[in-house]
């Protein structure tokens, strides 16, 4: 196969991706938008916020006091934490707070785990014991607004709705040093969420702030990664339209720097190739409605780190002066990726900030595959 045609495909289907896929969707919810009919005026359904958590006794105390001011019916509203074999401080913490809250406050029971199990089965044994119509999960490293739940809630109104991911905001940190990169990558990320609700049904939500129909959760199976898509593409298997609402507010610290968000990814990608082995729809787009949709957001990003190395050698052997222009353009990208690896405080240059945040998604993509292929996941659990 001619260079110039394998350059021409691999350019496409980055261009696709990033770009061409966010457009399609931008058109297509304006010709074909699919509204939530929310009904505020109808009595609001129990819920039951479930936490899982291993040594959070820094922070347990103060996620429960957030969940607990919530502007919600206290009589419908439960709280269920469970600590996956925690070693420090954390079931003390959480019997602490049962036990010294005068004020009115949901109810907040605690299961343990006794040896550490994986946050999915964590997850299992909290919806097992929860009694809500709705159940929410959340960590206990973020905080909600003080009107999350209700917003939330009320999208239950509509029938068709299964499953309700909310909109998680980064807030500014002065020991961050990605926080330019982090928000440029979010912002694109939230805009795609957005078009994909508007235009039927979202691939996953968000985990820090989602909740799903108690009747249409299904169980985790262990060692699951991505229980926020996991859940949610389970949801939409089962009938249930999964949706986005920004005004369900989380807010969450930025990584403290791209070490810590290169462990995040890994993660999230090497569990993309994971729900593979784990939802058999997705291996035949035929009988998945939601095909479409995964591949160009989740699958295609997983395989553009395989076809960038593809668009620079091929560019570098054709010979017309255009392809040369874009090897150049290509060399200059890589030398601002080994000037910000080089130079971390250059990194606070816009350009070289981004150039260096995209190399370093894209290298997690690979490694994220590598651990899967390996059968190695277990390095990417917490």
């Amino acid at each position: 196969m001619k260079p110039e045609i394998l350059f021409w495909f691999s350019l496409s289907f980055i261009v696709y991706t990033y770009l061409g896929y966010p457009l399609l969707l931008y058109f297509i919810a304006l010709l074909r938008p699919q509204n939530i009919r929310k009904i505020r005026s109808l009595e609001p359904p129990t819920i039951s916020v479930v936490i899982a958590v291993k040594d959070e006794a820094d922070r347990v105390i103060q996620r429960l006091t957030n969940l607990c001011t919530q502007d919600y019916p206290l009589e419908k509203l439960e709280i269920i934490v469970i600590s996956d074999g925690s070693k420090d401080e954390t079931e003390a913490k959480v019997r602490q707070f049962q036990g010294q809250n005068c004020v009115p406050t949901p109810a907040v029971r605690l299961l343990v785990q006794p040896e550490s199990m994986g946050k999915a089965m964590a997850l299992n044994a909290g919806v097992n014991s929860a009694s809500g119509e709705i159940i929410i999960f959340t960590d206990c490293r973020q905080t909600f607004a003080s009107d999350t739940i209700r917003e939330l809630a009320v999208n239950f109104s509509d029938n068709t709705v299964g499953c309700v991911s909310g909109e998680l905001h980064f807030i500014e940190s002065h020991a961050s040093k990605i926080e330019v990169e982090m928000g440029a990558y979010w912002r694109y990320e939230k805009m795609i969420r957005r078009l994909e609700s508007t235009t039927g049904s979202v691939v996953g939500a968000t985990g820090a702030v989602y909740g799903i129909r108690r009747n249409l959760y299904t169980a985790i199976p262990q060692g699951t990664l991505l229980d926020d898509v996991y859940c949610p593409l389970q949801c939409y298997l089962r009938g249930g339209r999964v949706v986005f609402d920004g005004k369900a507010k989380a807010y969450d610290i930025v990584s403290d720097g791209v070490t810590t968000e290169w462990k995040r990814k890994v993660r999230t990608l090497a569990g993309n190739w994971q729900l593979f082995s784990l939802i058999k729809e997705l291996r035949n787009p035929l009988s998945f409605g939601l095909w479409w949709k995964f591949y160009s957001h989740k699958v295609a990003r997983l395989l553009v780190p395989f076809l960038l190395p593809v668009v620079f050698f091929t560019s570098e052997v054709s010979q017309d002066g255009f392809y040369s222009l874009m090897a150049g353009v290509q060399v200059l990208f890589y030398f601002l990726v080994l000037v910000a690896a080089i130079f971390p405080s250059l990194r606070k240059q816009k350009v070289i900030g981004l150039s260096y945040f995209f190399f370093v998604l894209n290298l997690a993509a690979v490694i994220g595959w590598w651990r899967w292929f390996r059968g190695d996941l277990e390095k990417c659990w917490r």
